[in-house]
């Protein structure tokens, strides 16, 4: 049996019923992910689903206790910006809900900023339980931009992991610029500021509803009317510093929230974005010039942008190696990124970025009780989750992939006994 396995054979037998949301934490190292730091010998008390107490010798009569024997605790990760739940099998069309393609061919622009992609999330996708055993507990929806559409890919929100059907929070918007979002704006980044700024003219009513040139429906510019003058949060995939400047300049002149997705040069403007108070969602990992929005990318980019003050947080933009965030963050750290902020960038600073911040992304009172223990250094890629907790419940520790793993390693037994057939030859011996 591995020590995972060890571990949740010691829940089980110490657990009231699975549905209980109270629960007892003791002797944990609890990384709160808050100015308290990391508190050792800590016990953490979960009473109705949620955070009761962090202390010390904590008593809480009848409730089930768990003996954490020092191990590390935290707060459930965050799973990067995503399409977990709105993506099953990329190159399966009837199964990806992730951007909208009204448009006739490649060169139409159909702008609609009203598309909600939480309207389709399956909260029983298979890749659910694949991220949550490895800890993490939520995601940010994102919409993306595609041919047909437009770059301004539309709506998403942040979904918890736990079978929820309905997202947590206040909706994001999604605007690709760069290269990425050139070919639906005549070829040209430069349009791109042209046609946002007629976006603005459209939903301030600057440009009568109905107008030859408008681009918006009713919905499109009531929606977008939310996001104008400071209100919801825009995620921006963005990556080449000259593009991030007058993202920066953009976004100052017409109060828009903004944070950055990519944001592979944003280490170059840092001291600008960090006045700005614009987060970064950086993928740790972009080392290499793999196109030319990223010449100058570097593996010390999040190191860079949080010495001069800016909140990072991480993303992979991949929903079937959500469980990799971890990797991210540990890479972050090897290359100068205090660990602790390798934490935050996983758990509280997503969670302030998004909206949700009161309830998720710390270990503290108040906050729903979505912890994970570890056999661990959770930023260390050989450590693994023993236990995760949703609102206090404790999961079951499986996964398609889990699955596949017990019933292709274990002994072979015939048919008769109720074995399966292997799905290739084994291996000679």
């Amino acid at each position: 049996m591995t020590g995972r396995g060890v571990f949740a054979a010691a829940v089980l037998l110490f657990a009231m019923p699975s549905a209980a949301q109270d629960l007892l934490i003791r002797n944990a190292t609890v990384h709160t992910a808050t100015t308290r730091g990391t508190l050792q010998n800590t016990d953490v008390l979960v009473r109705g689903g949620k955070i009761a107490a962090v202390g010390s010798n904590l008593q809480a009569g009848g409730v089930q206790a768990i003996d954490a024997q020092g191990r590390p605790l935290t707060p459930a990760l965050f799973g990067g910006i995503s399409e977990i739940g709105i993506d099953e099998v990329s190159g399966e069309d009837a199964t990806t809900d992730s951007s909208l393609a009204l448009g006739e061919n490649a060169k139409d622009m159909v702008v609609r900023p009203e598309f909600d992609v939480t309207l389709a999330y399956n909260p029983d996708s298979v890749l659910l339980p694949v991220a949550r055993v490895e800890g993490v507990g939520f995601t940010l929806l994102g919409a993306g931009s595609t041919a047909g559409g437009s770059i301004v890919g539309g709506q998403g929100a942040v979904m918890r992991l736990d079978g929820s059907a309905d997202p947590l929070g206040p909706r994001v918007l999604f605007v690709q610029l760069g290269s990425d979002g050139a070919g639906l704006t005549g070829s040209s980044r430069a349009a791109q500021w042209m046609l946002l700024d007629q976006l603005i003219d459209e939903t301030r009513g600057r440009i009568p509803v109905g107008a030859h040139m408008a681009l918006l429906t009713p919905a499109g510019r009531s929606t977008l009317a939310r996001y104008l003058g400071g209100g919801g949060r825009v995620v921006v995939g963005v990556n080449r510093a000259s593009d991030i400047r007058q993202l920066l300049r953009w976004s100052k002149r017409h109060n828009v929230r903004i944070a950055i997705s990519g944001g592979a040069e944003a280490w170059k403007l840092a001291p600008q974005l960090a006045a700005a108070q614009v987060p970064v969602f950086v993928n740790p990992l972009s080392n290499l010039p793999s196109d030319f929005d990223q010449i100058n990318a570097t593996l010390e980019n999040a190191a860079k942008l949080r010495a001069a003050g800016v909140a990072v947080a991480f993303t992979l933009g991949d929903s079937h190696l959500a469980r990799k965030m971890r990797q991210l963050a540990g890479n972050a750290v090897a290359n100068g990124l205090p660990w602790e902020d390798g934490l935050a960038g996983l758990t509280r600073v997503p969670a302030e970025t998004l909206g949700v911040g009161d309830r998720l992304g710390s270990i503290a009172p108040g906050k729903i009780a979505d912890l994970v223990l570890w056999n661990g250094d959770p930023l260390e890629v050989s450590t693994v989750a023993q236990q995760v907790w949703l609102g206090g419940r404790a999961i079951p520790m499986r996964s398609r992939q889990t699955e596949l793993r017990d019933r292709y390693l274990r002994t072979d037994a015939p048919a008769e006994s109720g074995g399966l057939p292997r799905a290739y030859p084994a291996a000679v011996r």
